[in-house]
This record gives C-alpha cells, structure tokens and sequence, in this order.
C-alpha cells in the first residue's frame, strides 16, 4: 500500500498522556494479562499472541499484537464471527471481556496506537477507502477504542447473524465505522478523548460482569444505555449541549 504524506499530530500532550496511561494500566493489568497468556497457552498451545499487519498514521504499516482466541489454521476470513469453530471456548471469554486486546497496549507505548482514536484496519479494506476517507481517518494514530467500538464491541456476534457476514461487514458496518471515525478526527479534543474513555471503562466492566454471568459468552446485544451513549451520529447530533460538552464545531 502506497503511504500517505506524515500528518502533523494534534498535539504532543496526547502522546504523552497515552504513555502514562497506558503504563499505568499495565502494572495493575499485568496479573490479569499473564493469567490470560497463560489459558491460551495451556488450552491451544503457541503461539500466545496473535499478530496481524494493520494500517497506522499516514497509511504506514504496523503490526498489532492480541491474545491469540482462535485455533490455528492456514488463510482463513479476515472477519470473524461467534460460533465460528476456529474460535475457543477461552476465546470467546477473551474476546467477551475484551482481555484479548490488552496487548495494544505495547502498540500504544511504541508509538503505533493512541489510546482513543479510529481503530486500524486491514490493508485490503484501507485500499478501498475514498481518497477523503485515507486523508480525514489516516491522519491520526488509530486507537484502542473509539465510538464505533463501542458501538460494535459484539461485532462478531452480530455478524453472525447474517447470511454473509463478509458482505455485511464491507456494506454496512465499515460505511459507518467510518463515518465514527470522520467524526472523531474532526472534532475531538482532549475532552471528547476523556468522554470515550468513560464509556469504554463502562462498557468493559458491562461486559466482564456480564461474561461472568454468562460463563464465557458475550454480551445478548448493543441494545444499552452505553451502546446509545456512543451514537455521535444520532443521538448525540440531535443534542447540541451535549456535544459542545466535549466537542468543537465541524472545520
């Protein structure tokens, strides 16, 4: 993939804040994260980590690390869906409680992530964004969490609920993704970063509790009072107050 031109960053003091909360979150995480490491290596064997090459900022290639959930196998779907037979039963509690991406975290303090911003995707769904969607969402770091993670956070699970999980997730879920992630790089500020981080602990806590309960299964559906939280394109459009909370008016 051909790489864009190396954009300003917002500002230094993000990157800075992304490192010490990432580090932060690393010492209290690493006990859950060796506990985790330590169920995929006993229930499927090496290796623990799971490694796919991902799109950064400015359109330059950077590989992301995750707990490894599915069994091993040549090729294979770029998307994957709950009930798949390659998926584990401890990767679906990983996945549920989103323990599996604690690895980003490393991503983060090299410098290839931020905490918030538009989450990477593969080089062959990049390829076919517009020449204004590399220019708006490829301008910045992608991030651990954003709103269309949230919005999404039981992708897998709704994607297989359709005929053609593939053609769902090219037709409608990465349109909108992307539409989350244009509005995220054009009016987020520290404000909005902090907003989406709330959320996101919410959610995740939500979730743990619910996987729990559930005994390893994800989450019923996104129909909560977190999942509407992160509709910047519904919910929160229509309430202007709310969005001069955190945000600033479209450049």
């Amino acid at each position: 993939m051909q790489q864009l031109a190396f954009l300003p960053d917002r500002s230094a003091q993000k990157r800075l804040i992304d490192v010490a909360l990432s580090a932060a979150i690393l010492l209290p995480a690493a006990i859950p994260l060796a506990l985790a490491a330590g169920l995929v290596r006993l229930s499927s064997g090496s290796p623990i980590l799971f490694r796919q090459v991902r799109i950064g900022r400015g359109g330059v290639p950077f590989v992301i690390y995750k707990l490894r959930t599915m069994r091993h196998a040549a090729g294979g779907p770029k998307v994957t869906v709950d009930g798949g037979s390659r998926i584990t039963r401890e990767g679906r509690f990983l996945r549920a409680t989103k323990l599996d991406e604690l690895p980003q975290l490393f991503n983060v303090l090299k410098g290839e992530m931020s905490l918030v911003g538009p989450r990477p995707e593969i080089p062959e769904y990049v390829e076919k964004y517009s020449d204004r969607d590399k220019r708006i969402v490829l301008s910045v770091r992608p991030g651990l969490t954003d709103f269309a993670s949230i919005r999404f956070r039981s992708e897998n699970q709704l994607l297989a609920s359709k005929a053609d999980p593939l053609d769902h997730y090219e037709r409608v879920i990465v349109p909108l993704k992307l539409r989350y992630c244009r509005f995220y790089v054009r009016r987020g500020r520290p404000a909005l970063d902090i907003y989406i981080l709330g959320l996101t602990a919410v959610s995740l806590v939500t979730d743990f509790a619910a996987a729990m309960r559930r005994r390893g299964k994800p989450p019923a559906s996104n129909a909560d009072p977190i999942w509407h939280s992160a509709q910047p394109l519904g919910t929160m459009r229509r309430n202007r107050r709310r969005i001069r909370s955190f945000a600033i008016k479209k450049r």
